[in-house]
């Protein structure tokens, strides 16, 4: 300890599907195991924002809110609410974004809880000044906490994109501390990502040890969507050397052998599995973005040769074309690339 681990699992689950959010998508996940402080939130945080940076994204683009479900769970106490009745006040205040104050406090009274006590929790959600929180519940170790947390953030130069967001408390019953929620600016989208503190989660699996650890997890879906909105998303072209067609299929068997020297040599390689004429196959390879067509036709493999078309540049000074021995493709290919970095 402490454990230090990410994964990108594919991921499924039953859901309507919209724009940010679909029945199958890949998922970043990070964990750190074994830490009891508010020092694993924020190196998690600082690691969401590094990839925000490297992406092209400010802190003018997106922010992060930042709450402590011990914050929450003082002050219900505070209020003579029970304890087992914390998990369904939290899926209720998680849904504030969505339907809104009133909404939330009429879901609230039908809980049973008094009207001076919703007002109350009400209240509290809505702070959004860390400084208020010493009002709220002076000399908390959750807001000690927090106090802590914001002077690492500072330190470590992201404390411009958090804040303080009394509401945030994530709808899955699992969390035990600080929680945080990634968001654009511009309220576009949904949550980019979210994650907090789960101290209790092995009590799932099992109750003879239980480990403290926070984590997050980070769809692929609203990242996409941000980056396309922002025009960061980045042109992933396909990198394709060759295309490799034969003239019919009795050099079939040459088209394979060709493919495979080219593929020893490190090229990536295309091969034509079914008779085109070689005008679609010229198309298609310009639409793949290869940078060159063999052609493999009986004249030139009677001499065993190949016929090498440069789709890009030249492939000599005089040619855009040039037919090469089978047997020295590689060598031809090496000659070539180092007169062009010449």
């Amino acid at each position: 300890m402490p454990i230090r681990w990410f994964s990108i699992p594919q991921c499924w689950r039953f859901e309507n599907p919209q724009r940010g959010r679909k029945r199958e998508h890949y998922q970043w996940n990070m964990d750190i195991w074994g830490v009891p402080d508010v020092t694993a939130e924020v190196e998690l945080i600082s690691v969401i924002v590094t990839f925000f940076k490297k992406v092209g994204l400010s802190s003018s683009d997106v922010g992060i809110r930042i709450n402590s479900r011990k914050i929450l769970q003082s002050v219900i106490r505070n209020l003579g609410v029970k304890d087992e009745d914390f998990p369904d006040i939290c899926v209720i205040v998680d849904k504030l974004d969505k339907i809104g104050p009133e909404e939330v406090k009429a879901l609230l009274l039908n809980k049973g809880l008094q009207t001076d006590v919703v007002e109350k929790i009400i209240n509290a959600i809505s702070i959004k000044d860390i400084s208020a929180l010493n009002n709220l519940l002076p000399d908390s170790e959750s807001v000690k906490d927090m106090e802590l947390f914001w002077k690492l953030a500072k330190d470590y130069g992201f404390e411009d994109w958090i804040m303080f967001d009394g509401s945030v408390v994530r709808g899955l019953s699992y969390y035990t501390g600080i929680v945080f929620e990634c968001f654009d600016r511009e309220g576009k989208f949904r949550a980019i990502c979210g994650g907090g503190r789960y101290d209790d989660i092995l009590k799932y699996y099992d109750k003879r040890e239980l480990i403290p650890a926070a984590g997050f997890g980070f769809g692929d879906c609203v990242i996409i969507e941000l980056l396309n909105e922002k025009g960061l998303l980045p042109k992933l072209d396909p990198d394709v050397d060759f295309i490799i067609v034969p003239f019919d299929e009795d050099l079939r068997g040459v088209a394979c052998q060709t493919a495979n020297i080219l593929r020893s040599g490190g090229y990536s390689v295309n091969v034509q599995l079914n008779h085109k004429k070689i005008t679609w196959c010229y198309d298609y390879a310009n639409r793949i973005g290869a940078k060159y067509v063999i052609l493999i036709a009986p004249d030139e493999w009677s001499r065993k040769e190949v016929r090498i078309k440069d789709l890009r540049l030249k492939v000599d000074d005089q040619n855009k074309e040039v037919d090469v021995q089978l047997d020295n493709l590689l060598t031809f290919l090496k000659d070539m690339k180092t007169k062009e970095n010449n």
